[in-house]
């Protein structure tokens, strides 16, 4: 009879859980769905506060479609493409990149490796929204996940790995030097704090 009450009141916690959980996120939901969608101007706007003038004067500005897809908001010609900050996150992240870099950044978003050979470059003057040191996936702090704060920044991704092994890959790194994110996957690339 013990044993039964113990899994009623797990399969009771479990189901609150579940429906504070539910409610959550019909709550975030509720709020993205009162704050209207930015207009083109504000994503430009967003987009190009992660670069140099110069360079955001003449990029290409994408922005993600609520179904994951990209649309092109502006197109440019200079082979740079800068990104929105994205409303999800807590900071500021518009980001800026070129072509080599871009490649980078769809094979993390797409959990794939990226190409080899192609040294990429990329902007976030604006600052970087905080995150995992160690982990290129984790959405929140853990005590195991090393979160780290990151100001404005440009970072250099696709480097061979011999080229990385030269600045420290520490867990914890000192934020106000160049260091290794994400040592040791295959999305380790070099930070490199401009303020």
């Amino acid at each position: 009879m013990r044993k039964l009450n113990i899994a009623k009141r797990l399969t009771m916690g479990a189901a609150l859980l579940a429906c504070a959980l539910l409610i959550q996120a019909a709550d975030t939901q509720k709020t993205a769905a009162a704050k209207p969608a930015p207009t083109d101007a504000e994503i430009i706007t967003s987009a190009t506060a992660a670069a140099p003038a110069k360079v955001a004067a003449h990029a290409t500005v994408v922005t993600m479609n609520d179904d994951g897809s990209m649309r092109t908001v502006r197109k440019g010609t200079n082979g740079f493409t800068c990104m929105p900050d994205s409303p999800s996150t807590p900071g500021p992240d518009p980001m800026c990149m070129d072509a080599n870099a871009m490649e980078f950044v769809h094979a993390w978003v797409g959990h794939k490796v990226p190409p080899t050979g192609k040294i990429g470059f990329m902007y976030m003057l604006a600052g970087g929204t905080d995150a995992s040191n160690t982990d290129p996936y984790a959405t929140k702090p853990q005590a195991n996940n090393h979160w780290v704060k990151t100001g404005p920044h440009v970072m250099i991704v696709g480097a061979d790995a011999a080229f990385l092994d030269q600045y420290p890959k520490s867990a914890d790194p000192d934020t106000s030097v160049p260091y290794v994110m994400w040592a040791g996957t295959p999305y380790q690339h070099l930070m490199i704090p401009v303020k």
